[in-house]
């Protein structure tokens, strides 16, 4: 049935010759490169509360996806049937397993978070998170890379983590003393996945070439790259926390410059760590290696330059409970 799906959707591509592949395509890869900014600008500029869940949502999702997917290991759709023909360019950033789809995910825990953090002020903008998450889900059907079940579970995921989250910041607004534990849990959490992932059997599935259909070593690596981002957030947060304590820039000139000029700093740091990396340390640990550094420079070391150049003269009361320990 979720193959019959593709390749309806796949003769309505013939049909239309691809009209709307190059926009679909566009909001799929969207939603893995450009959206992430988004939470680390609202947490820099705008409300570091807000920021702050969103990407601790996007990191633990992204860390509970690998682990999914490197524990069912289902292809992706051309493997299990040649008559798939992904459109466009999709193949290229279709990486490890099918099963659930990560940049649904992705999509979900961001837009999802967006909405729940602004519902209270802006109703017109949750109603188009919803309709993104949607596009975006079904994009990954349309281009051949996803069976619906990929994009379902997915959603269910993404859905689940916001849930939970918003759950741990209430209580942690309460209790600021037990943000630590939690912490020290999900780096642990990240340790034990990665254990996991290293250690446990994967299938080994030959084609008619006698070649493997897909390679263990490869799936694992985007597994050890998302895992390192909720590791990275961990260790960045208590430091932050520790010891920057920042304010937020604001969306004046001077805010705004300060995180253009973050932005920056992270894309060519982006560039040059990940191959850096890999050449030093191999492609499962300098991934996560480079990963760990990039969450650890949005979260802890660039606010320490906001709070020490351009942080805001207000407030929040989530800084003021989490910034630092409860003295005794």
């Amino acid at each position: 049935m979720d193959i019959a799906y593709l390749l309806f959707l796949q003769d309505f591509r013939t049909l239309t010759r691809d009209v709307l592949t190059p926009l679909l395509e566009w909001l799929s890869l969207f939603a893995v490169t450009w959206l992430p900014l988004i939470p680390i600008f609202i947490y820099w500029c705008v409300d570091k509360k807000k920021g702050l869940y969103i990407l601790a949502s996007l990191m633990v999702c992204r860390a509970l996806n690998a682990v999914v997917k490197l524990t069912a290991c289902v292809y992706r759709p051309w493997i299990r049937d040649a008559r798939i023909l992904p459109a466009g360019n999709a193949i290229a950033t279709a990486t490890g397993y099918s099963f659930p789809s990560g940049h649904t995910t992705t999509a979900t825990v961001i837009y999802g978070g967006i909405a729940s953090a602004f519902r209270d002020r802006h109703r017109l903008l949750v109603w188009l998170c919803l309709a993104l998450i949607v596009l975006t889900a079904f994009s990954r059907n349309y281009l051949g890379v996803h069976t619906p079940q990929d994009v379902l579970v997915g959603m269910g995921l993404g859905a689940a983590v916001l849930f939970g989250a918003t759950r741990l910041f209430t209580v942690l607004e309460a209790h600021p003393e037990l943000e630590n534990r939690f912490l020290l849990a999900g780096f642990l959490f990240g340790a034990v996945a990665l254990a996991y992932i290293s250690c446990k059997s994967y299938p080994m599935d030959y084609g008619a070439d006698g070649q493997l259909l897909v390679k263990p070593s490869k799936m694992m690596q985007d597994g050890f790259k998302d895992i390192g981002l909720l590791m990275g957030l961990c260790a960045a947060r208590f430091v932050e926390k520790r010891w920057v304590c920042f304010r937020i820039a604001g969306l004046k000139a001077r805010g705004l410059v300060l995180a253009s000029l973050g932005f920056v700093l992270l894309f060519l740091m982006q560039a040059g760590l990940t191959p850096f990396l890999k050449s030093a340390f191999g492609g499962n640990w300098g991934r996560l290696l480079a990963h760990f550094i990039l969450v650890f420079f949005a979260i802890a070391l660039w606010p320490a330059v906001i709070g020490r150049f351009g942080g805001s003269s207000s407030s929040h009361k989530f800084s003021s409970n989490l910034c630092k320990p409860p003295s005794k």
